[in-house]
């Protein structure tokens, strides 16, 4: 059973900065884009950002900081932002497929049609070194809605899903991610 939950203890969000810099690592090797900002593991640090982690057995494979509606600069309307997404290096393609179906959910329960997300893209889309990655994405259902400057001022390839209630995911899936708001409070979205 996979577990999708806000990390909410020091450990585990020293552990989500870790697996960051352990595919940052990992991507470097394979002239892969790497994020340019050097605090990205540190933002996983931080209890106010509220990051998530995807777990499976007590080992975490993804980690990101989901966000709801923030000015994306593309894109119109509201949506779930995937913010600083990362995955376990050597377990991406799985681990990506139940971000997918976890993140379409969990938009479509906070009644939000889109999820949106950014990867960082060098060179135009089509010669980019992670063209074969946006390739699995598109097969996955997420759209790539072309590229140009991200949140964090890198160029990126956005993408975007359409938010749908998946019932019967929970069995697969357990959900315990606090509902992402602009204000300091939250609630737990199961």
């Amino acid at each position: 059973m996979y577990e999708m939950r806000t990390l909410c203890t020091d450990a585990e969000r020293d552990e989500a900065a870790a697996l960051v810099q352990d595919r940052q690592s990992w991507l470097t090797m394979r002239s892969l884009p790497v994020p340019a900002r050097a605090d990205v593991p540190a933002l996983f640090r931080k209890p106010q950002a509220k990051p998530a982690g995807l777990f499976e057995d007590g080992v975490l494979l993804a980690c990101m900081i989901p966000q709801r509606a923030p000015d994306l600069g593309w894109g119109s309307g509201p949506c779930l932002f995937l913010s600083c997404s990362h995955t376990l290096p050597e377990r991406s393609d799985n681990t990506i497929l139940l971000i997918t179906l976890w993140a379409s959910d969990f938009a479509a329960r906070l009644d939000l049609p889109l999820v949106r997300a950014e990867a960082l893209a060098r060179q135009p889309l089509g010669v980019d070194p992670i063209a074969p990655f946006l390739l699995r994405l598109t097969d996955m259902g997420w759209a790539v809605r072309g590229s140009d400057t991200g949140q964090h001022e890198e160029r990126v390839a956005r993408l975007e899903l359409i938010a749908e209630r998946r019932s019967g995911l929970s069995a697969l899936i357990s959900c315990r991610v606090h509902e992402p708001q602009s204000s300091a409070d939250s609630r737990t979205v199961a």
